[in-house]
């Protein structure tokens, strides 16, 4: 009787392994590097202000792919990366004595705030792929969590010129993220859910209350 019972235990056990490894090969897993180039929207102006120049980000990075279904079409993206992003306008930031100051002025050559961060994106992730098709659909849904590594604001006015280091800005932020596309081209949006300042810069008694929009294309490298 014993033998007849560890003969159906380990049956049951050969079986149930083999299933498991059948879903395990039938699984695939869509790590990726990416590669994204974005123009930078800026919402809520202060009056007066407006955006000038060429407003540009950079981002690049590697997520790890955690498949949801048997089939692989769902998944939980996890990730981290490096991003640089550029906002330039005819807002002017000046510093003295360690102060920082902010002004609107429409005759500035250039007035730009450039931003360093390190990002971590977890995204909800559908495609049409399977194992040995690597061309798919794919809509890429979440959310990206960010700290500011560093900041700087840079001016140009007639002979005059500044850099300096900013530190008015907000130093976690995060925001929704979408990528939606076919193989490597993919259109990809985010939307800041904090503000770009801490809510210590204002200009002309105005809290400044920026929140970055970013929209262009995300290259997904296997």
């Amino acid at each position: 009787m014993r033998f007849v019972l560890l003969f159906c235990l380990v049956t049951l056990y050969s079986n149930a392994q083999l299933v498991t490894d059948n879903m395990e090969d039938e699984r695939y897993f869509e790590d990726q590097f990416y590669i994204g180039l974005s123009y930078n929207f800026i919402l809520n102006h202060p009056e007066a202000s407006n955006q000038r120049n060429l407003s540009y980000g950079l981002q690049a990075g590697i997520i790890k792919d955690l498949p949801l279904n048997r089939s692989g079409t769902k998944a939980i993206g996890i990730g981290a990366g490096m991003a640089l992003n550029s906002y330039y306008s005819n807002l002017v930031a000046d510093i003295s004595d360690d102060e920082i100051s902010y002004s609107i002025n429409d005759d500035i050559t250039r007035s730009k705030l450039e931003t360093h961060l390190l990002e971590f994106p977890l995204e909800f992730r559908w495609r049409n792929s399977t194992a040995e098709e690597y061309k798919f659909w794919r809509i890429y849904g979440g959310i990206k969590a960010a700290y500011v590594l560093g900041a700087r604001s840079k001016y140009d006015l007639d002979d005059i010129s500044e850099d300096f280091k900013n530190t008015d800005l907000t130093k976690f932020q995060y925001g929704l993220t979408l990528s939606f596309g076919y193989n490597t081209f993919n259109v990809n949006a985010y939307y800041s859910l904090t503000e770009l300042f801490d809510g210590n810069a204002s200009v002309n008694g105005e809290v400044l209350q920026y929140r970055p929009l970013r929209i262009g294309l995300i290259f997904y490298i296997l």
